[in-house]
């Protein structure tokens, strides 16, 4: 058998990845869901190694005895597991084999055209989580998605009519609030290792304020914390969130103001001398920072102490 060749491969319609997969054309040309199980088994000797997709991409696996590839990595995934892609991602190639079981829904951003999910999917932040940041599902929220994807299965198999797109928009929709409820549920059970996650993104602001980086490098910004920390950004800033209330903007800031009062009560800096050591390129954005979250300007605050 030809090996497969180790190259990135773009996907503009969901017909090219059906006949990549080696799959029968899908029901729609804007949206499939295909089950990968005993009686139809995922074939890994024909799924690309690389790929760029133009539309979304959710897979649930039910049962894994796998591997998913993303970049140069591998990360394995217990059964009732979620991943999602948005449009024009990397997506790895799937190290699965004919046991593995798993529900793959790709829908085309046309298919939310006229419809308030086509606004919608751009708040639904996972969409931009890394794969090692998957939804893990407890028993109950896997059967809670396996009803919902069998009413759309069920559509798109049997009875494509008028109806259809309304009904199938609909069952999307309440998937997606689902998966909003469970990464919450998710964040919560898994506060152990989050709140270690806390203590060293804490750390991390804690060593670059207070070694003059930011004089050099600039403020500390999301993108800095989330690669520091190995996570995507949007996942980092939902985590933060649901643990103290703060995306990572806003705990930036109120690190940053922190050190700003701290510099403001025990030295003699300027508020000049205080912006740039903090990263600001102009003191009054610093000024206007320091405002919003204090309600008092750097000198009212300062003259509290005098």
């Amino acid at each position: 058998m030809k090996k497969k060749e180790d190259k990135l491969r773009r996907f503009i319609s969901i017909a090219e990845s059906h006949e990549a997969f080696g799959l029968p054309k899908p029901q729609h040309p804007l949206i499939s869901l295909v089950h990968f199980n005993q009686e139809n088994p995922f074939n890994k000797d024909m799924a690309p190694i690389y790929d760029v997709l133009s539309f979304y991409k959710i897979t649930f696996i039910t049962k894994n005895s796998g591997k998913l590839k993303y970049g140069r990595g591998y990360y394995d995934f217990n059964d009732g597991s979620m991943l999602f892609f948005a449009p024009n991602q990397l997506v790895g190639s799937t190290e699965y084999n004919r046991d593995t079981y798993a529900y793959l829904l790709l829908i085309h951003p046309d298919f939310f055209l006229g419809s308030p999910l086509a606004q919608k999917m751009k708040k639904y932040g996972y969409f931009s989580y890394s794969v090692n940041e998957a939804l893990h599902l407890s028993d109950q929220e896997r059967e809670t998605m396996i009803a919902i994807l069998t009413i759309m299965k069920n559509e798109l198999d049997n009875r494509i009519d008028e109806f259809s797109q309304e009904v199938i928009l609909s069952q999307i929709e309440l998937m997606l609030s689902y998966v909003n409820r469970f990464y919450k549920r998710q964040f919560i059970t898994r506060k152990n290792v989050n709140n270690d996650i806390l203590q060293r993104a804490e750390a991390l602001l804690d060593e670059y304020l207070d070694n003059h980086h930011p004089a050099v490098h600039g403020v500390p910004t999301v993108h800095f914390l989330s690669e520091q920390l190995h996570l995507s950004a949007g996942y980092l800033s939902d985590m933060l969130r649901t643990l103290i209330g703060q995306n990572t903007q806003q705990y930036i800031h109120h690190k940053l103001i922190e050190k700003a009062k701290d510099k403001l009560a025990s030295t003699q800096l300027t508020v000049n001398e205080i912006a740039y050591e903090l990263g600001f390129e102009h003191a009054q954005s610093f000024s206007k920072l320091f405002k919003k979250k204090t309600t008092q300007t750097p000198l009212e605050f300062r003259a509290m102490f005098n």
